[in-house]
C-alpha cells in the first residue's frame, strides 16, 4: 500500500492541439502506450458525490487498485496491489478485494459491498520528465466518447503551475477547466443512466 498527494495540472485539448503537442515535443508513435482504467462506484454515485473515485489498472505487469480522495492541495491517492484473480473478480462480478481501500471507503460511510463495476476507459498515453515534473499527453476513449488532455504532475504547486501555464502559453492553448478522467467518465455514465 502506498499513499501520496498528487499535484496535477490538467487542460482539455482539441484533437489538433493534441497533435500539435506531439509534433512540438517530437513524440514518436513507439512512445505512446495504452492503459486501461476500470472504474467502480455505487449505483447512486456515492464515491463521486464525495469527490472520490475508485479504479483498477494493470501497471508494469501487476494490478493496482487506486482510491482518489480530496486533499487540502491536490488529491490523496491510495494504491493497493491486488492479484490478477482479484482484479478479474472485481471487473467480472463486482467483488472488490479487502485491504486498506476497503477501510478508507467504509470510514467515509460508504458500504463497500454496494460498489459495482461501471466500465472502462482506454487511454493512449505518452509521458516524460519535463522541468522537474512529469508531462503527459492523453487520448482517451470511453462510453462512445473521445477526448484529449494535457497533464503536468509536479512536486510543488507553485512551480508546477508556472511550468504548466508556460506550456499552454507557448503552444497557444487556452486554459480550460478540466475534470479528471474518473469524473469525466462518471459524468458521462451518469448522463447515460438518466
Amino acid at each position: 500500500m502506498t499513499q501520496n498527494i498528487e499535484i496535477e495540472f490538467k487542460n482539455m485539448l482539441t484533437k489538433s492541439e493534441y497533435e500539435n503537442l506531439l509534433k512540438v515535443f517530437k513524440i514518436e508513435e513507439h512512445q505512446i502506450f495504452k492503459q486501461v482504467n476500470h472504474y467502480f462506484d455505487t449505483p447512486d454515485f456515492a464515491l463521486k458525490n464525495q469527490e472520490s473515485a475508485l479504479r483498477i489498472r494493470k501497471k508494469d505487469g501487476y494490478y493496482e487498485m487506486t482510491l482518489k480522495q480530496p486533499a487540502p492541495i491536490g488529491l490523496l491517492e491510495t494504491n493497493q496491489h491486488i492479484s490478477e484473480n482479484e482484479a478479474q473478480m472485481a471487473i467480472e462480478f463486482g467483488k472488490l478485494p479487502p485491504g486498506i481501500i476497503l477501510n478508507l471507503i467504509e470510514e467515509s460511510k460508504i458500504i463497500y459491498s454496494t460498489i459495482e463495476y461501471f466500465g472502462s476507459l482506454t487511454t493512449k498515453r505518452v509521458e516524460f520528465l519535463y522541468q522537474n515534473g512529469l508531462l503527459v499527453f492523453d487520448h482517451s476513449i470511453y462510453l462512445n466518447t473521445e477526448d484529449y488532455e494535457l497533464e503536468y504532475e509536479a512536486q510543488n504547486y507553485q512551480d508546477g503551475e508556472k511550468v504548466f501555464l508556460d506550456i499552454l502559453r507557448q503552444c497557444n492553448i487556452p486554459q480550460r477547466g478540466t475534470k479528471n478522467k474518473i469524473l469525466r467518465f462518471y459524468n458521462r455514465k451518469y448522463e447515460q443512466t438518466k
